[in-house]
């Protein structure tokens, strides 16, 4: 073992360690469960009290790996702790599927909870999050540790006194080792506040979860709205998921603005009338589409205009390229399904539904019109953020997966992230056979079928791994034409996840499932449950059999969906099945393909045995990986520059949230005033505009000093008088909109910008500069509206409006009463609530 760990962290020997925690745990052996308790309590006192986590990790390790065995029944193997030390140690444990990288991440989060600054763990979806908590939840409970698990909405934490001792008996035997159900286990979940969640010593819940409540948090007008409490350790599942190959998608909160159903409308049929051989050009690798000459000569005509691209039509060129967008590069169930009337987005990755996500800059809208559901509204952007620096926020990262190591090189290069590959607790023997390459997809397909035929007549469990919705229901279709039962799994019917996967390693079971099915669960053999003896009867059969239909355009995913077989040591086997025609190898493959076909001069339902075949495959995969890591690149250098101007607007808002009102409008007027008397020397400007808002007389402006001084004091002195929760949701109202305009001016720049490269100048430089101009112009324009307009505001307060509308914020936010939409406004405006102060 000592070999192992020299290569996974360099000279030092982290044998010793091993060994320290197999002694304290024979120590706690013999703690009774109270005394258990009492023991992580005294860490806890260490720890906060200066203790390093160092000198803790082995007592640490020891405890939980004891109270897993007693509540789980799940001793922690030597390779888990071996993971949970690289976690801890802020690397990417790659563990092969089957390991327990669930188990293996309680460690790390244990030991770096007793700081009490609170550990997030990142799971790819809610069900997971759930099941989790719940699960992993018996463990720290019984060592005093809190823990909760946010899903959509919602946030729960565990309490196994929730429900009645009875009932909870008969769950434990029911289902005490059907780990993927958990069915009766949830209601272990006792409903809490999101705030609440964050205040407990471990959080579960998805990145998007998490990342939206930062943006929320950012976006609020009372510090008690806030939710979150810092950003100290976070443990990422399947972290090559959510860091690689979600990160190509910021997280955006963003809120209706105008109606413009009526022209996607008219631009979805126009576009459809188009020739896609003449009027545009489709590119697949970098997914664009140009219209042609031909093209937009069309349209104008169905338009009855002269010309789309006058300045004054540039609204018209949005809703025509999403348009074309929408019809040429987005494929229903494959991108996106049509449930309930609604448009909602597949993510590629996990072929999971995201519900709540749109497309952004008019591309939902228009995929709408295309499917003829109801048009939203289209939406301005209040707050946005990309993975990537959503989780630099964080003091220390970590994460697991079990394929990390084709994409060492962007964790490094992004993340500063070292990906180690953990020994397996057995050896692997999982058969991987080579690919089946046919020149078309119909007789691929048919191979399949007569594959699954033969495997499903012995009794041997298959799962069939597809790469979106409708290559899934073609094989479906198929296995029901031939006769073989199966189940399907796709984002359609991803409510029975849990009860198809758990019945996946059944004998004679046929599962058709999209990557759902490749991340963080397992397939039991013989079920789950399993009866008694059906687990080794499958093993003589060979295990589980996975068949791949298609390549997907990282390895990192074809790798995990043969991670499903071959579990702990498990017998198991693989194999893809591709044709010529498959999208990557049509894409990426060009011209060798096409004199592939031309070459081999094979029987249709013959496979194509060559090397240069498996190459060509290959290197298509490379292409696609580099080309992604470029896109992801790309998106981070320009999200950089952004990220540092939110960076400070949101220590702004905080300011203006936590601080004391009247000693940051001081601030801010004789920053301002500095600014305004340097541009405009001539003091009768000034002096017209300060004496017509009844401030001070004239001949008190004497110097810029004086002048500064003076204003900055009124204002202290007379902003302390008022009610300070009415000015501060002012200046949070006003700093919101201006970063709202800054983020569409920054869009509009990124979208211009590009072609500044036909004069030799570097477009990500450009951005640069001319954002910088544009946040400068920001901060003055905050500046201004304090200093000219907080005297008119404080005119209006004193007045018996005024005194009104503070009343009634007051009244609003303190909770006292609530207002109806329709009852009188407070204010005495005679007018509905919603047509006044509630608008």
């Amino acid at each position: 073992m000592s070999s192992i760990l020299q290569k996974l962290f360099g000279k030092q020997n982290f044998e010793p360690i091993l060994k320290k925690i197999g002694e304290f745990e024979i120590e706690f052996k013999i703690f009774s469960n109270e005394e258990l308790k009492n023991k992580s309590e005294e860490l806890k006192k260490l720890v906060q009290g200066g203790e390093t986590l160092d000198n803790i990790l082995p007592q640490a390790f020891a405890l939980i790996r004891e109270a897993s065995n007693r509540t789980l029944k799940q001793r922690h193997f030597d390779a888990q702790l071996i993971g949970g030390i690289a976690l801890y140690n802020g690397k990417i444990a790659e563990m092969a599927t089957g390991e327990g990288k669930t188990l293996a991440a309680t460690a790390p989060a244990y030991l770096n909870a007793l700081t009490g600054k609170g550990v997030h763990i990142i799971t790819v979806n809610d069900y997971l999050a759930r099941r989790d908590a719940v699960w992993m939840g018996q463990i720290y409970d019984a060592i005093g540790i809190s823990v909760s698990c946010l899903v959509h909405d919602l946030a729960y934490i565990y309490d196994p006194t929730y429900i009645p001792q009875k009932e909870r008996e008969e769950a434990e035997d029911k289902e005490r080792d059907a780990v993927g159900n958990f069915k009766i286990f949830q209601d272990f979940l006792r409903p809490i506040s999101r705030r609440e969640a964050y205040q407990t010593d471990i959080v579960y819940g998805t990145n998007h979860e998490f990342g939206f409540d930062y943006l929320r948090d950012n976006l609020a007008y009372r510090s008690s709205d806030q939710v979150q409490r810092g950003h100290y350790f976070a443990i990422i599942d399947e972290v090559d998921s959510i860091l690689i190959d979600e990160a190509r998608t910021p997280l955006i909160i963003a809120a209706p603005d105008i109606e413009s159903s009526e022209y996607y409308k008219v631009f979805s049929k126009a576009v459809k009338i188009l020739d896609p051989k003449d009027d545009y050009i489709v590119d697949e690798k970098i997914r664009s589409v140009i219209i042609t000459d031909s093209g937009i000569t069309k349209i104008e005509n169905i338009l009855n205009i002269k010309n789309i691209y006058d300045p004054q039509n540039f609204q018209l060129v949005h809703y025509l390229e999403e348009s074309l967008k929408a019809i040429s590069l987005f494929q229903k169930d494959k991108n996106y399904v049509v449930k309930n009337e609604e448009i909602i987005i597949v993510d590629e990755f996990t072929g999971r539904m995201m519900y709540g996500r749109r497309y952004s800059g008019g591309l939902h809208q228009a995929i709408e019109a295309k499917e003829g559901v109801v048009i939203q509204q289209e939406s301005r952007t209040y707050a946005q953020i990309t993975l990537q620096n959503y989780f630099r926020l964080y003091e220390k990262i970590s994460g697991m997966t079990g394929t990390a190591q084709t994409s060492a090189e962007e964790f490094h290069k992004v993340y500063n992230l070292e990906v180690v590959s953990i020994p397996t607790n057995r050896p692997m023997i999982r058969k991987d056979m080579p690919d089946l390459i046919y020149k078309t997809k119909k007789v691929k397909y048919e191979a399949v079928v007569k594959e699954v035929n033969e495997r499903h007549k012995i009794g041997q469990p298959i799962l069939i791994g597809t790469a979106s919705i409708e290559q899934n229901e073609i094989i479906s279709y198929l296995l029901s034409d031939a006769g073989i039962p199966h189940q399907v799994l796709n984002a359609k019917n991803h409510e029975r996840e849990g009860e198809i996967i758990a019945q996946a390693g059944k004998q004679k079971a046929v599962t058709v499932a999209t990557n759902m099915a490749g991340r963080g669960v397992d397939i039991i053999l013989g079920g789950n449950p399993p009866a008694q003896g059906e687990a080794q009867k499958v093993k003589d059969l060979g295990g589980l059999h996975v068949i791949g239909t298609e390549r997907h355009e990282a390895r990192r995913i074809d790798n995990q969906l043969r991670g499903r077989s071959g579990r702990q040591g498990d017998t198991g086997s693989s194999q893809f099945f591709l044709s010529l025609e498959d999208d990557l190898m049509r894409i990426f493959g060009g011209e060798r393909v096409k004199k592939l076909m031309e070459t081999f001069k094979l029987p249709d339902d013959q496979p194509i045995e060559s090397g240069l075949v498996s190459k060509v495959v290959n290197e298509a995969q490379k292409k696609v990986e580099g080309f992604n890591f470029d896109s992801r690149k790309h998106l981070l250098d320009y999200d950089d520059i952004l990220n540092k101007q939110r960076t400070s607007i949101y220590n702004k808002r905080k300011d203006i949230l936590v601080k004391e009102i009247p000693e940051r409008i001081k601030e801010i007027i004789s920053i301002a005033y500095q600014r305004i008397a340097l541009q405009n020397p001539d003091f009768e400007f000034l002096e017209g505009i300060l004496i017509g808002a009844e401030i001070i007389e004239k001949d008190e402006l004497n110097s810029v000093e004086d002048i500064k001084e003076y204003l900055a004091t009124k204002a202290y002195n007379l902003i302390t008088d008022l009610n300070e929760n009415n000015i501060r949701m002012r200046l949070l109202a006003f700093i919101d909109k201006l970063w709202m305009a800054h983020l569409e001016n920054l869009e509009d720049l990124r979208s211009t910008v590009n072609i500044r490269a036909y004069g030799q100048h570097d477009p990500l430089v450009e951005y640069r500069r001319e954002s910088f101009i544009l946040f400068q112009n920001l901060l003055s324009s905050f500046e201004d509206w304090v200093f000219y307009d907080i005297w008119k505001f404080i005119k209006q307060s004193n007045s018996e409006v005024g005194r009104q509308t503070i009343q009634l914020n007051s009244t609003i936010l303190s909770g006292d009463k609530k207002i109806g939409r329709n009852d009188p406004c407070p204010c005495g405006s005679g007018k509905k609530y919603k047509k006044c102060h509630g608008k």
